[in-house]
Parts: structure tokens; C-alpha cells; sequence
């Protein structure tokens, strides 16, 4: 009689051990709970955050500016242009392209200015420090050389203590076209 208990009890392990088996294979398959799901080992947890870091490393490309006139007394900081505004007052546009084409200036400063100052000292020291912020490095020290446009829209009418603006340009001291903008 022990005999029919013994393979009634290895019979019961069998069928045990084969439905734990199961269990753990169907878990495992398309349509189980943990579907699409692989290891939760370091493995899968390391190529998880790889691909996350690789995902996030890609930058989208820079936009680019196509060029457009402008009225050189709407420049902005960063605008790049084709070529020195010329020192005729009749020219009132220049050209604004990508800075990261060929261009022979960069908008560095806007910046105010007052109606009774020297004008051409008090936008040279305002020149000289704005391209410091800028770029980062003094103007004495660099291949770069300034010069600026002045917006006198003054109403001598108002109280406006600072009607007019200066927009400090720099470019290549040489001449030769700049590639890049030279924001720091």
C-alpha cells in the first residue's frame, strides 16, 4: 500500500512542478501580463539608460536665417550682416543672413544714449564694454575691430533722457568674413 501513496505524491510534485512551469512561461508570452516586456536584470535597466542618454545627447540642428533686409535701425543683438552698413545716410537697409555663413559683422549692443553726450566718446566706451560682455574677451586683445550706427530719433520736445540708441557692430579687423557668431 505504500507504494500507491508514493506515486500518488510524486504524481502530485509532478503536476506541481509542471503548472509553476507554465505559470511562468505564459507570464512570459505575447499576450501575458508582462507583454513586451524582457529581464528586469541590470542588463535591460543599463540599455534603458543608454538609449535614454542617447536619445537626449542628439540636439536638433541650428536654425537657420534665411537673408532679408532690414532697416539697420531694427538690428537686433546676434543679427549678422552681409556687409558694413555704409556711412551714407540715405542707405537705410542692410542685409541680415545666418551667422553661420559668410558675413562681415555681428550686432553685439543696443544700447541708449544721451542727447547732450559726446558722442562718438560716449559710444566708444559703450561699444568697448558691451563687446566684452559679449564675447568674453577685451576688444584690444581680440582680431576684432568696432564700429557702430546711432539711431538719433530724438523728439527735443519730450523729457526722454535717452532718445537716441548706438548699435556696436564688430568685425574682422583684417577684413576677412566671419563664420560664426562670437557670442560666448
Amino acid at each position: 500500500m505504500m507504494q500507491p501513496n508514493l506515486f500518488v505524491s510524486q504524481s502530485t510534485r509532478a503536476v506541481t512542478a509542471l503548472l509553476a512551469v507554465l505559470t511562468v512561461l505564459s507570464a512570459c508570452g505575447a499576450n501575458g501580463p508582462n507583454a513586451g516586456q524582457t529581464s528586469t536584470s541590470r542588463t535591460s535597466t543599463t540599455a534603458a539608460a543608454t538609449s535614454a542618454s542617447t536619445t537626449t545627447a542628439v540636439a536638433a540642428p541650428p536654425a537657420t536665417r534665411s537673408p532679408h533686409t532690414e532697416k539697420w535701425i531694427d538690428l537686433q543683438l546676434g543679427d549678422c550682416l552681409a556687409e558694413l552698413p555704409p556711412s551714407d545716410p540715405s542707405v537705410v537697409t542692410v542685409t541680415v543672413v545666418d551667422c553661420l555663413t559668410a558675413h562681415a559683422a555681428e550686432v553685439y549692443l543696443r544700447g541708449p544714449m544721451a542727447v547732450n553726450a559726446a558722442v562718438a566718446d560716449v559710444a566708444n566706451q559703450q561699444c568697448a564694454a558691451g563687446f566684452s560682455q559679449y564675447t568674453g574677451r577685451s576688444v584690444d586683445s581680440s582680431s576684432f575691430a568696432v564700429t557702430y550706427l546711432i539711431d538719433s530719433n530724438q523728439d527735443r520736445t519730450s523729457d526722454n533722457p535717452a532718445p537716441s540708441t548706438v548699435i556696436c557692430l564688430l568685425h574682422a579687423a583684417d577684413g576677412r568674413p566671419l563664420t560664426k557668431s562670437e557670442k560666448r
